[in-house]
């Protein structure tokens, strides 16, 4: 029989949207355009990370199509992806050859026509389509650093391809569909590891208790007792009489056995069990939050921590990105140490590692971001004393205390730092400090992780050798910094720290500072309030107030500020205050060097940044704090912001019009910063 060629070719973006001429057009049974934030996200950020690493080339899966003559693809299979190439195009600017069209769909085709000819104004929209470009472009201005965007426009487009496959002519398109839906749901990789993990297990009891174990741990947006809950004896015996402690049990064997663990499990078990098919009352009880983490990126911290103290373990080399998943499972195989206790080892840590996940580290409550209420929250779940009753419920780790307020700052300024899932190296330490200490104190845990953040700011934010051409930490850095000989080692060694060498001062234009750096200087604003005014009762006008303002080298705006600051998620959007579009005009003298650097830079919401991009920085003052609530307050966003617009603002009427936010003001608040971050004073 002779061998037909594939019809396979592999196509960049270029070649899809301004290549050859073409028309992709999407059949009407196709679902509408509907990949959410996340999905759309995820695809930004993998790109921008096969960018930073230099891969030349990316490839983010196939496009299957049938030729209808005249340069017209139907789009068989990938047309979610294909929108959602076309909209991160749109949102980066680049106009487009070829058309994406949508047959029978007046309203998809008007808007995706809208967003590529600078119209984006039609009667009916697409409400899918206009989501999924907002989400583009905001996910772009929070991953993609602005010094590098036009090289990532030109990878994105050159260095991004798929596989597209041309279904021949003559084949029946229904039998090629019937194939399609005859494959039914793949198994995801994290139930593909938990099948092998169990058949490492001999007795039926522990593969029971591993399944048991591993369907409560995978159920990320709520707390591990309460997945325990239903059986009160062995939520008990694993987390205490108050369901609020993990000591008594020591290891695998020590769990409770399930009750009924004769029925053997079968593959079809394991994926409807993991799909979340659970019965509609217990769900109803659930505390629930917003998950940190997805279930497969923490199965690789829990791998990561079981292998730290074998020998020959090298953790720099350990990817903590879910694309790897099976891969580094598939290393303990082939070094030959998937044995049965390593397996219950494996088990036994998981459910450590979410107990502490779970009542030690920050989560997102299911509110939305205020400026009134700090969303993030640190509680643990059990039975509390209330009313001469013990009842079941949240409550702070250390209710009002210094430390509780210190340690939830700490952590969701790692959190919003480090959104990206497979980058979540700081949650790593975290857990890693937690399982080699048994005390859990409060104080000492509220220590390392400031100790943690002042490591993360010298030994590798201000070591050139750490950071690539954009100033973006490569790979490996934060473990070559932090982990000696497989032991966490928190101490700073760095002591040249010179913050302009690497960052700039104006004298020539920024590389670009990471967001990180931005988080920890309001982290450090927010703690000399704490450390200093936090609790008093200090009025306008008082000595030490004065001199709180004066360290920051403006005029007094309020301590509400500082009351109300938390880590908003909105918080991705670089802002220069003076504003690039403003250089070379209205007889302006800053150049472009100039306002690139930390002095006029400052984090800022995308709704706000994205409505005032233009303005100048007294148009930006009269705007922000704005208290008609048309634009979310900034003192959300930035501490320094506000510290910055307060500057403008004690300029006003000393200074002729336009000359509110000079350079020389970039240099003081840079200076003064410096001196946040350092604790001395720094050179102007």
């Amino acid at each position: 029989m002779k061998t037909k060629t594939l019809p396979l070719g592999e196509m960049s973006i270029a070649d899809i949207y301004n290549g050859d001429k073409a028309t992709y057009e999407v059949p009407i049974y196709q679902r509408n355009y509907a990949w959410e934030k996340d999905e759309i996200s995820a695809l930004i950020q993998d790109v921008y990370d096969a960018f930073a690493a230099k891969k030349p080339t990316y490839f983010i899966g196939t496009l299957v199509s049938f030729h209808k003559g005249d340069q017209v693809y139907e789009v068989i299979d990938g047309q979610q992806r294909l929108t959602t190439i076309n909209l991160v195009l749109g949102a980066l600017g680049i106009s487009l050859q070829n058309r994406l069209t949508y047959r029978a769909r007046k309203k998809s085709n008007s808007t995706i026509i809208s967003i590529h000819d600078d119209t984006y104004r039609v009667d009916e929209k697409d409400i899918g389509i206009v989501r999924g470009y907002k989400f583009a472009k905001d996910a772009i201005g929070e991953i993609v650093p602005e010094s590098c965007l036009d090289k990532f426009k030109m990878y994105f487009q050159d260095g991004v391809h798929l596989i597209h496959y041309q279904v021949p002519k003559d084949i029946d398109l229904n039998h090629y569909f019937e194939i399609m839906n005859s494959r039914g749901e793949q198994l995801e990789k994290h139930e593909i590891i938990k099948a092998r993990l169990i058949e490492r297990l001999s007795d039926d009891a522990d593969k029971a208790k591993f399944n048991r174990l591993w369907e409560n741990c995978s159920e990320m947006n709520a707390y591990i007792q309460q997945k325990y809950a239903s059986d009160r004896d062995s939520a008990v015996q694993i987390f205490g009489e108050n369901l609020c402690d993990f000591g008594s049990i020591l290891d695998f064997d020590s769990l409770p056995a399930v009750a009924d663990s004769t029925n053997k499990l079968k593959i079809s078990d394991l994926i409807g069990c993991s799909r979340g098919e659970r019965l509609k009352d217990e769900d109803e009880k659930i505390d629930t939050f917003q998950p940190i983490i997805d279930f497969s990126n923490f199965l690789l911290i829990v791998l990561k921590l079981t292998r730290m103290d074998k020998a020959g373990f090298d953790p720099t080399s350990f990817n903590l990105d879910d694309k790897e998943l099976l891969r580094e499972f598939d290393k303990v195989q082939a070094e030959d140490l998937l044995s049965e206790a390593f397996v219950k080892n494996f088990g036994f840590n998981l459910l450590m590692a979410k107990y502490l996940l779970d009542n030690y580290i920050v989560h997102h409550s299911n509110e939305d971001d205020t400026v009134e209420n700090n969303p993030w929250k640190l509680q643990r779940w059990g039975r509390w004393e209330k009313e001469n009753k013990k009842k079941e419920y949240l409550k702070n780790l250390d209710g009002e205390s210094d430390a509780q307020h210190k340690i939830v700052q700490l952590l969701s300024m790692f959190e919003v730092s480090f959104t990206a899932r497979q980058r979540k190296n700081y949650l790593f330490y975290c857990l890693l400090y937690l399982f080699n200490d048994s005390d859990w104190d409060i104080g000492n845990y509220c220590s390392f992780l400031s100790s943690l953040a002042d490591k993360y700011f010298k030994d590798v934010y201000l070591v050139a050798e750490n950071l690539n051409e954009i100033n973006t930490p490569r790979p490996g850095s934060f473990d070559n910094a932090v982990l000696k000989h497989n032991a966490l080692d928190i101490t700073a060694y760095n002591d040249t720290l010179d913050f302009a060498d690497i960052y700039g001062n104006g004298a020539e234009k920024s590389k670009g500072i990471p967001l990180f750096m931005f988080n920890y200087l309001d982290y450090k604003l927010w703690k000399k309030y704490a450390d200093e005014l936090r609790g008093e009762k200090t009025k306008e006008g008082s000595r030490d107030r004065r001199e709180f303002f004066v360290s920051l080298g403006c005029g007094d705006f309020g301590l509400k500020v500082f009351e109300q600051f938390y880590f908003s998620r909105t918080r991705r959007s670089l802002e220069h205050y003076y504003a690039r579009n403003l250089i070379n005009k209205d007889g302006s003298d800053l150049t472009e060097a100039q306002i690139n650097c930390l002095g006029n830079y400052a984090m800022i919401g995308s709704e706000a940044n994205s409505s005032g991009s233009d303005w100048s920085p007294k148009a930006k003052l009269d705007h922000y704090l704005d208290a008609s609530g048309k634009i979310k307050q900034v003192s959300v966003a930035s501490i320094k912001f506000m510290i910055m617009m307060q500057m403008c603002k004690d300029n006003q009427g000393i200074r002729d019009a336009g000359q509110e936010w000079t350079f020389e003001d970039i240099q003081v608040h840079q200076a003064n910063m410096l001196n946040m971050l350092f604790g001395e004073q720094e050179e102007i």
